[in-house]
């Protein structure tokens, strides 16, 4: 057992009065996580956002954590490397775990590549907390947007483990809900998304 382990034996759970439940009653509703996956220039910060404005318009209390922008805080030491990839997806599950706990609607838009890292922020929640939202939007589309000209970058080299071009994604099987924005706009997928809370337990109390 190294000193790492040792010293963790010694660091016990603090119980406050002021719980979750108190949190929630507070502000009249069940907070929630909602992770949005997809690749770059799918439209997940885009639907995010909508959903965001949708729910704090009717009085909700929420909040908007996104890829790009933890990059400049919280994640800026971090590389596209898998082991900081991986890194970056452990961060930003515990940040919304405590947001949820404050009782808070979550909503998290982050490319979240690899299928165990996204298994494991849902093993931070209790069931029926956690949703998968899959922005299904396939590569060539993406690329064709390339709202931020990355896709170009790592074409031509510039850019190195590049989701989608020289480095891995994997869809999710089973998430709660899959959004094929070919298919369907901005406004419908922002419905379905607020459709999700509302049919699945996390009814606004």
């Amino acid at each position: 057992m190294n000193s790492s382990q040792l010293s963790k034996l010694n660091i016990l759970w603090q119980n406050f009065d002021v719980n979750r439940h108190l949190r929630q009653q507070q502000k009249g509703q069940k907070a929630c996580c909602v992770w949005f996956t997809g690749l770059s220039g799918s439209g997940k910060s885009t639907i995010a956002n909508l959903v965001d404005k949708h729910l704090n318009i009717n009085g909700h209390h929420t909040f908007l954590l996104d890829g790009d922008n933890l990059r400049h805080g919280i994640n800026r030491d971090l590389g596209f490397t898998e082991a900081d990839r991986i890194e970056n997806v452990r961060r930003v599950a515990e940040i919304a775990k405590l947001m949820v706990d404050a009782g808070l609607i979550v909503l998290v838009a982050l490319i979240s590549p690899y299928r165990v890292d996204r298994e494991l922020a849902r093993g931070l929640f209790a069931e029926g907390d956690f949703f998968e939202v899959f922005v299904d939007t396939p590569l060539e589309v993406c690329e064709q947007r390339d709202p931020k000209g990355l896709y170009a970058k790592a074409r031509a080299g510039f850019i190195k483990n590049f989701t989608g071009i020289d480095s891995i994604y994997e869809q999710p099987l089973i998430p709660e809900l899959r959004i094929s924005t070919v298919d369907v706009s901005t406004l419908e997928a922002t419905e379905a998304v607020c459709n999700l809370i509302e049919n699945n337990g996390v009814e606004f109390i």
